[in-house]
């Protein structure tokens, strides 16, 4: 699935707040999006199935199945694991963001939010998913394939399942392999944060990363106190 947000992008909204859910519902289709809700956990797995959204505002507090749950059970369905989810929630605490990343998040907002914010966010998200025009259609390094327009990632021929935000961060730094790349500028690449964001953020995606990839995310290198690098050689 790749995502465009060029053409009227489907946005599943889950909150139980109607008040919530009326504001992100008005300010994302002024944005030109078409939205869906749904007021549970239940009712949100159902229509994410349903209808397949390409992106999914997600509250943490729900009735019937938790946020955390749904996106736990997203992220194991083979037809939606794939769809960008921005956790939207009350808890602000470090660990309760770390938590929702590292279970799949590609992004989260705390209440109260500000909807131009969310609106941007959503869009930079979708933007994610579209193959960079300029750089080069394939990145092959071992026996690791990453097919950049067709969002793709194949170790030893097998596919490997990457979020959007997955697939640009591996791709960025394979396109800049052997090059530190600072936490900070990982954040302006490849979320396209210019303010101050927890840098958190990066590492806990890169876990991510690296679990999915297995043995063929041995080039993926910390370096300690900066950032990563894509080293050379083969995974």
């Amino acid at each position: 699935m790749v995502f465009n947000c060029c053409v009227r992008s489907k946005i599943l909204v889950v909150d139980d707040e109607p008040e919530a859910v009326d504001l992100l519902e008005f300010n994302l289709k002024q944005a030109g999006f078409d939205v869906v809700t749904a007021a549970d956990g239940v009712e949100a797995l159902k229509k994410t199935r349903a209808v397949l959204p390409n992106l999914i505002v997600l509250d943490l507090m729900l009735p019937e199945i938790d946020g955390l749950e749904v996106c736990k059970i997203l992220r194991r369905d083979p037809s939606a694991c794939r769809i960008p989810i921005i956790m939207l929630t009350a808890k602000a605490t470090e660990l309760d963001r770390i938590v929702g990343l590292e279970l799949g998040a590609d992004d989260y907002i705390t209440k109260p939010f500000s909807p131009r914010e969310l609106v941007l966010r959503v869009k930079k998200i979708l933007e994610r998913g579209r193959a960079p025009e300029a750089e080069a259609d394939t990145l092959k390094v071992g026996e690791l394939l990453i097919d950049v327009p067709r969002h793709q990632v194949k170790w030893r021929g097998k596919q490997i399942e990457l979020t959007a935000t997955e697939f640009k961060l591996l791709t960025l730094l394979a396109q800049r392999r052997g090059r530190v790349q600072s936490r900070d500028q990982l954040l302006r690449d490849v979320w396209e944060y210019n303010s101050l964001v927890d840098t958190r953020t990066v590492d806990t995606h890169m876990r991510r990363l690296r679990d999915k990839l297995g043995p063929a995310g041995r080039p993926l290198e910390t370096v300690r106190g900066v950032g990563y690098r894509f080293v050379e050689g083969s995974p």
